[in-house]
């Protein structure tokens, strides 16, 4: 049988194989030596392709990015929605801390390329602006959270906190992402040190 003739499904999940095998591979590169530096031809040879067959799927690389970064995106989505339940608010502080930063930092650890998606502000704007669209909402969420909380705290000291707290977190997180796998534990260890004494008078302990 050739290769027109093979059943419609299958040269599907074959070519949905080779896309998430070439994303996997830009993810890699970006994480690497960054967008700006990424090559299609680096991708490809990290993909174990030629540059001809990644053309059959993406245009150039930043189609691939805006691919990378929808992705990035939908994870960090799912990643906060478990973070940020509201039954968390109710828990000590501490113990609050380690759910919400363990759930969020093993989502940027597991997809360490998609960082560099966002993290350069010369990059095209289609690949930041999902990444601060998704930090404003993350603010807003905090703000909702910190409400249920602490229902008496004045709406703007409660929109400072949330906003002060989302520049903690981003600001540590590529140091945690980039720390080797027996500092990992230490660098998180301090981000949630850092997080525990800048909301420990906000919040409170229960």
């Amino acid at each position: 049988m050739s290769a027109a003739e093979q059943p419609p499904r299958r040269r599907q999940a074959r070519g949905e194989r080779r896309i998430e095998q070439l994303l996997r591979a830009a993810a890699e590169v970006f994480a690497e030596v960054g967008y700006e530096a990424a090559t299609t031809n680096a991708i490809a040879a990290r993909a174990g392709t030629s540059p001809g067959t990644l053309y059959q799927f993406f245009p150039n690389k930043l189609a691939m990015a805006e691919a990378l970064a929808g992705q990035y995106v939908e994870r960090l989505k799912a990643s906060h929605a478990i973070a940020m339940s509201p039954d968390l608010i109710k828990l000590p502080l501490r113990e609050l801390l380690d759910k919400v930063v363990d759930t969020i930092i093993a989502a940027n650890v597991n997809n360490p390329g998609f960082k560099s998606l966002f993290a350069d502000s010369a990059l095209p704007h289609q690949l930041t602006s999902p990444g601060r669209d998704l930090h404003a909402a993350v603010a807003g969420r905090i703000e909702e959270l910190f409400a249920l909380r602490v229902p008496d705290q004045p709406v703007e000291e409660r929109a400072r906190a949330a906003q002060v707290t989302v520049a903690l977190f981003q600001g540590m997180v590529p140091l945690v992402v980039a720390a080797s796998e027996p500092e990992r534990p230490v660098v998180i260890g301090e981000l949630k040190k850092v997080l525990y004494g800048y909301l420990s008078p906000i919040l409170g302990e229960r």
